[in-house]
């Protein structure tokens, strides 16, 4: 292996180096053979690789184990070249190696024993210990023949490398945790400490080898008796020492140590001690500053034990009426429901809501609300029995607890009761406050009663009495919880509605009443329903309304409107304006102007229509704001409904609205009620004193066209003259004038006549 010469047999089997001895005959011979045979087991049992060059003789010789450890076969012979055995070298190995061959073929002693990787035949590497010494030299002095021995030291090498990796993992681990350790031989008296321990105690300077009163001298005078008492005995036991105490650095700095320590005996039976010390100052000071922390905290805790009940009071509740707030609510829910399973009662949960309370709130300000709530707290605790509980639950809200037998009728006594109370007139500041209340009722009994389920029904039923017109008590019934679940069903589908564009505009024209030509039309909003079909506002106006989604309808069908007036335009069809409602929260938005400029109105071909119950004359900033806003953008503003009483002639006069829409319920009776015609004539006078357009909405037969036409009318709306439709049914509508023909046409152009003729009689 070691330089390139062909193998030589051995005839002796494993031995490179038989034993040599003297004698002669088969005695000598026989002596020989036990020799080689017991050199040849000895070596065969140790593991060792007998190799022996003879450079003198020409010959290599490997033996069994040698080629073994390599993965080769016992009787395999090896190749002998030497530069092919060099490539089975690691490569970070083998300038190494050739080196220290050269260096052992001339005899080094350095070079004796050294150690390699070399790649096994399977493909792994091994570690080989080679050692090999000269045995014979020629005349001046070279080495003849080097034998040695090859030991496969893989195992110990891993083992070795484990055990430096834990090592590094043991210091480093000691490191990050900043621990000091110490071994100390109590046979022989001595102490060694690692740098960490030394710099702990701040001995900068000092050798690792410490004098054994070090430690003692470095104790805290107040804590050395103590620390040295307990670590004696320990000693004399031979226990572990685990203590905690102060130091004074070699730096004069005091410091707190946690230290622990444990007996064993070495090899050589010495008795030692190992130990490990960590600087826990700053821990014992987080210690000591939580201890005092919680010391105060006890001492305050025994402070507040005094005002606890206060304190619970305070939490279950209400500052301002001294009710039972909520909180308290849920918890004698629970109570009063065991109660009444158990005795076979019946609970009564009225929920009840103050009436125009909000009104007291905006206009006389906050302290009026806030004496209102007093004193219907008061008019509850004076309505109700000892035993019934009265809560305040939030804002103008209050509960009732009633424990009743089951088929009793007093409930509706005592909601009777309550509400004429509350009804009564409050005087405050010179004021007189009128408030109500809506009572809702559930009564529950019987094994399965759940308070908390008889409190939500009573907020069903509470709806209802708001929905029913307020100052009224409606008792739970099933119908309403499917009434209220029918809603939310209903909520959830127009929330879907608007997300899939299933509301549609529809669109009733409008006619001149004295020549019946086209003069505009309403957009209506339609909602085209995939189970119910086309659906009208009455059937969802109201939920929508709730859900707060009417601006967001009435902006989808503006935005259809005008896409369809464009339609019309570009078919070569004349609808010169286009009205369209708007809601009393879309008119207070204030981004409806913004919005409304990016849809780039043409001006003049758009009308907002204005619910008189909008209540015009109490409209806030904003809604002026947003009212100016859309003059300046070109769009006119009707009112819608006129006659139901809400406007009056003076917000008439500050708005100055292009059009009036008379009522449909004031137009109905025209042909049956002469007070009905005047009435009718006066509105129309009154627009046409004010430059005021008016149109007449619900025009359903030729009577009404005639007499609105004679009542000098500007505008007729109807199913007599046509229906809502869609928008692809407009044009061919509009070009076939079928509202012409007939005999509503024919009662219009007599009308339309006799007023020429009157018109020339009276030149």
């Amino acid at each position: 292996m070691k330089k390139a010469h062909p193998e030589a047999d051995n005839p002796h089997g494993e031995a490179a180096v038989a034993e040599t001895g003297a004698g002669n005959g088969a005695t000598d011979d026989s002596d020989l053979a036990d020799r080689e045979s017991r050199w040849n087991h000895a070596l065969v049992g140790s593991g060792l690789g007998v190799w022996d060059h003879n450079f003198r003789l020409g010959r290599k010789f490997y033996s069994r184990t040698w080629k073994t450890m390599r993965g080769m076969a016992p009787d395999e012979e090896a190749a002998g070249d030497y530069d092919a055995w060099l490539q089975l070298v690691h490569p970070d190995d083998r300038d190494f190696v050739v080196h220290a061959i050269e260096r052992q073929n001339v005899g080094d002693p350095d070079f004796q024993i050294f150690q390699y990787r070399e790649r096994h035949r399977d493909g792994h590497w091994i570690w080989i210990d080679c050692r090999g010494a000269c045995v014979e030299w020629d005349e001046s002095g070279m080495p003849t023949r080097i034998v040695g021995t090859d030991t496969d030291i893989t195992a110990r090498k891993e083992a070795e490398e484990t055990l430096a990796r834990l090592s590094r993992r043991l210091d480093l681990a000691l490191e990050i945790s900043r621990i000091g350790v110490f071994e100390a031989d109590i046979d022989n008296d001595t102490v060694e400490w690692d740098d960490r321990l030394i710099a702990i105690y701040g001995l900068k300077g000092a050798a690792h080898q410490i004098a054994s009163d070090a430690w003692a001298k470095s104790l805290h005078p107040e804590d050395r008796e103590r620390v040295l008492g307990l670590s004696d005995r320990s000693v004399e036991s031979g226990s572990d020492f685990q203590q905690e105490y102060r130091i004074i650095r070699g730096d004069g700095a005091e410091r707190v140590i946690r230290a622990r320590s444990a007996f064993f005996v070495d090899g050589n039976g010495h008795r030692k001690l190992i130990g490990a010390n960590w600087d826990v100052t700053a821990e014992v000071a987080l210690r000591n500053e939580l201890q005092r922390a919680r010391d105060l905290a006890e001492a305050r805790n025994r402070e507040l034990e005094a005002a606890k009940e206060s304190i619970e009071r305070l939490a279950l509740h209400d500052y301002l009426t001294d009710l039972p707030n909520r909180r308290y609510l849920d918890k004698m829910l629970d109570e009063r429901s065991s109660e009444c399973r158990a005795k076979g009662l019946g609970l009564a949960v009225l929920h009840i809501d103050l009436d125009r309370f909000k009104q007291i709130n905006d206009t006389l300000g906050h302290r009026a609300g806030d004496a209102m709530l007093k004193h219907a707290a008061s008019v509850l605790r004076n309505s109700v029995r000892a035993a019934d509980f009265v809560a305040r639950i939030g804002g103008d809200e209050f509960v009732i607890l009633c424990t009743v037998d089951p088929g009793s009728k007093k409930i509706a006594g005592l909601a009777q009761r309550i509400i004429r109370e509350l009804r009564k007139p409050v005087r405050y500041e010179g004021h007189d406050c009128r408030f109500g209340a809506s009572i809702g009722i559930a009564i529950d009994s019987g094994p399965k009663l759940d308070a908390k389920q008889t409190l939500l029904d009573a907020d069903i039923a509470l709806y209802r009495a708001k929905g029913l017109g307020r100052n009224r008590f409606e008792f739970f019934s099933a119908a309403a919880r499917r009434d209220i679940i029918s809603a939310k069903h209903l909520a959830d589908e127009i929330l879907i509605g608007l997300e899939r564009n299933e509301f549609v505009p529809f669109y009733q024209l409008q006619f001149d009443a004295r020549t019946l030509d086209v003069t505009g039309v309403e957009t209506l909003a339609r909602w085209q329903h995939p189970v119910h079909g086309l659906l009208t506002p009455d059937r969802f106006l109201d939920i929508a309304e709730d859900l707060d989604v009417v601006s967001t309808i009435d902006a989808l069908i503006l935005e259809r409107a005008l896409a369809d007036r464009r339609a019309w335009i570009k078919d070569g069809l004349s609808v010169p304006k286009i009205s369209v409602n708007v809601s009393a929260r879309r008119l207070a938005d204030p981004d409806l102007g913004k919005k409304l400029r990016a849809l780039k109105i043409t001006p003049g071909t758009i009308s907002f229509e204005l619910l008189e119950s909008i209540s015009l004359d109490d409209c806030d900033e904003a809604v002026a704001a947003n009212l100016k806003k859309l003059r300046k953008l070109g769009i006119d503003i009707q009112i819608d409904d006129f006659g139901t009483g809400h406007a009056s002639i003076v917000s008439l006069l500050r708005l100055s609205p292009k059009t009036l829409k008379i009522d449909r319920e004031l137009i109905r009776m025209l042909p049956q009620s002469a007070e009905q015609r005047k009435l009718v004539g006066s509105i129309i006078d009154i627009g046409r004193s004010l430059d005021i357009l008016v149109i007449a909405e619900g025009v359903e037969t030729a009577d009404h066209i005639r007499i609105l036409e004679e009542l000098d009318c500007d505008t007729l709306q109807g199913y007599a003259l046509a229906r809502p439709m869609p928008a692809m049914q407009i044009p061919s509508f509009i070009r076939g004038g079928s509202w012409r023909h007939g005999q509503i046409a024919a009662r219009a152009l007599q009308t339309h006549l006799r007023r020429a003729l009157r018109s020339r009689g009276a030149k």
